[in-house]
């Protein structure tokens, strides 16, 4: 079973979408004279031309001109919002992270003031239109009806293919902003902290590791394809059962009576609350009998994270900050 979040009423009528072509033709008049491309895959990832604008091959294969250098980037997915900023750029725009009311707590300090334009469920396309942005970084977005509305306001790179790797989508989006560069460098200094990590964790570095997320609703697992699990095996880290296994969603609930799926020498484990520090969760988890069982449990090698960055789409910095967690929790 997959943890599913419920979805929005649909603010795409035709009326709006009629409203959104007059505001968005308005915008185009001032936006740094690009506009979005939907050709083929046909053109290199990223070629100038001699309007100001280049072309960047986005993650469904769609050719999208894009201004050099925009000065206006709306950001639709945390990932898009943890790569912008990486790159030092701050966007107009952002859309509040899994379960969140905003940005996500690793990343609230340096996107204070940025307005909401949306949620997990999707993008609010008045407010994308209020935000006037020259280039727009569409995480997954897979709705074609909804990219359409997007491609009408300003260029729209989607960042994100099926493999939802952020050290992907980071190049991309680097090529997008203008930001190569910038994104070759964080990707070199990641490589750099992972390699230092993996030698001083010793023989800890083949530990197995399991990755949770607990709420009311009860346990799920983080499983492959997701930005932590990437993480994990960069660290060389072993996973416990269906931990290897690709999941078919973005977390897997598992229960109580199954919770030897997750049981490895480390368990990391956090909730959505603001900053993942629910107080006394832990101690909370060590009443359960199931997990009194789980000898991460039984050995004090139970780790209590922040699941807002653990546990959700991720991103550059969340990369960083994952190994700075595992440092400081397993290294001697």
């Amino acid at each position: 079973m997959v943890m599913n979040h419920p979805s929005r009423p649909n603010r795409f009528t035709r009326p709006a979408l009629a409203a959104v072509t007059l505001t968005a033709a308005a915008l185009s008049l001032t936006a740094c004279g690009s506009s979005g491309g939907a050709s083929g895959s046909g053109e290199p990832a990223a070629t100038g031309t001699a309007t100001g604008t280049v072309t960047v091959t986005d993650a469904t294969g769609t050719a999208v001109k894009v201004p050099e250098h925009p000065r206006r980037v709306l950001t639709l997915s945390e990932m898009d919002l943890d790569s912008a900023l990486a790159l030092g750029v701050k966007p107009v725009g952002l859309t509040a992270g899994r379960g969140q009311q905003g940005a996500p707590a690793y990343l609230a300090e340096q996107a204070a003031g940025i307005p909401v334009v949306g949620a997990v469920t999707g993008p609010d396309i008045e407010k994308v239109v209020r935000a006037r942005p020259d280039v727009i970084l569409a995480g997954q977005t897979a709705d074609e009806q909804v990219l359409q509305q997007l491609r009408r306001i300003a260029p729209t790179v989607v960042t994100l293919d099926g493999s939802k790797n952020w050290k992907t989508s980071l190049q991309l989006t680097g090529k997008a902003l203008g930001r190569t560069n910038e994104a070759k460098a964080f990707l070199a200094d990641y490589d750099g902290k992972t390699a230092a990590l993996k030698k001083d964790l010793g023989s800890r570095a083949g530990a197995s590791v399991s990755v949770a997320r607990y709420s009311a609703k009860g346990t799920a697992v983080m499983q492959q394809g997701v930005f932590i699990s990437d993480v994990l095996k960069d660290l060389g880290f072993k996973r416990p059962g269906i931990q290897n296994d690709k999941g078919e969603g973005h977390s897997t609930p598992i229960s109580d009576e199954n919770l030897s799926e997750i049981d490895g020498d480390w368990l990391f484990i956090g909730t959505l609350a603001s900053g993942g520090k629910d107080a006394g969760l832990l101690d909370q988890l060590a009443e359960k009998p199931a997990y009194r069982q789980l000898k991460a449990v039984r050995s004090g090698q139970a780790v209590q994270i922040d699941g807002s960055m653990w546990t959700s789409l991720g991103g550059a910095q969340a990369a960083l900050k994952v190994l700075g967690d595992i440092r400081e929790a397993m290294v001697k």
